[in-house]
């Protein structure tokens, strides 16, 4: 079991950014995530910095935490400018990185570039050329391809990753395609819930629509021959029925991670609290949490 956290990229590095990120190492976390978007919901109006450069900043000040997006997705990204971002990040972080990686939405980034808005089956058909293409690139010394939305003549990439044969892949999905490629090319798999229920649902609803998708999961993994057992299960929390509620105390925080630890996930990622915002918490409550929550379910 492995608690994470999310740190907004929100506040400026001189700021308060980088003791955040110091601090969370500090507590204790197993990895700190940032959003890779060019700005996100009600934050759109404020500050707001690139993942990148934030956690190549990130890698150079902390020393043992992992770091990673959650999620970063074709919205704004090409896998050959990307991979060479990323192997740079793996290597100031000395294989600390984790890419967290989801098919995007329709928010601001989704028109940011001039493009129109992707149809959800254009957006999974760009996905299932995206994370393949990614693979290769990262694996090997020189890649050509050719397909509908993405090309790469002699990328080269050397000298690869430190972590090997590549970093890891924490893949979100709940449809049938995502979990397929989540199943293929991933060492983890990622959800935040059925959306659907985040405003007038229940938490039992939600534990039961969570474990389906774990069982489509593991049917996608069957079709491959795959044990699905090998790949991690990570909960971004925030956006399930009472979305706090896991950061209200101790005890719900207990209460909300041991319900959903008997699911089979293996990591639970909180949002560092931002004041006056949809993740405004108290950080006495979410300290105490970090230090003190994994050991009350054990």
């Amino acid at each position: 079991m492995r608690l994470s956290t999310v740190i907004l990229p929100v506040r400026r590095w001189h700021e308060g950014g980088r003791d955040e990120w110091l601090r969370a190492e500090e507590l204790g976390f197993h990895t700190a995530y940032t959003y890779d978007h060019l700005s996100w919901r009600t934050f759109r109006d404020g500050p707001w910095f690139g993942a990148v450069p934030t956690l190549t900043a990130a890698a150079a000040a902390t020393s043992r935490m992992r770091l990673g997006t959650l999620v970063t997705s074709p919205n704004f990204r090409h896998p050959v400018t990307l991979a060479k971002d990323l192997i740079t990040l793996d290597d100031v972080s000395n294989g600390r990185i984790t890419l967290g990686i989801g098919a995007g939405g329709n928010g601001f980034d989704a028109t940011a570039l001039g493009q129109d808005t992707w149809t959800p089956r254009e957006r999974a058909d760009r996905f299932g050329e995206f994370v393949p293409l990614l693979d290769r690139l990262l694996t090997e010394d020189s890649v050509t391809y050719e397909g509908t939305f993405y090309s790469a003549v002699e990328a080269r990439n050397l000298p690869g990753c430190v972590q090997r044969p590549r970093i890891p892949f924490a893949v979100a999905a709940t449809g049938p395609r995502g979990l397929r490629l989540a199943a293929k090319h991933g060492q983890a798999w990622v959800t935040t819930g059925d959306p659907k229920l985040f405003e007038t649902g229940t938490p039992e609803q939600s534990i039961e629509a969570i474990r389906g998708q774990i069982k489509k999961l593991g049917e996608a993994c069957d079709e491959i021959g795959r044990d699905v057992d090998e790949l991690d299960k990570i909960l971004l929390t925030g956006f399930t029925p009472h979305p706090g509620r896991p950061l209200e105390s101790l005890d719900a925080f207990v209460d909300f991670a041991g319900r959903h630890f008997e699911l089979g996930f293996t990591e639970i990622v909180l949002h560092a609290p931002i004041p006056d915002s949809d993740f405004a918490a108290d950080p006495k409550v979410f300290e105490r949490i970090a230090t003190e929550g994994l050991a009350q379910l054990r």
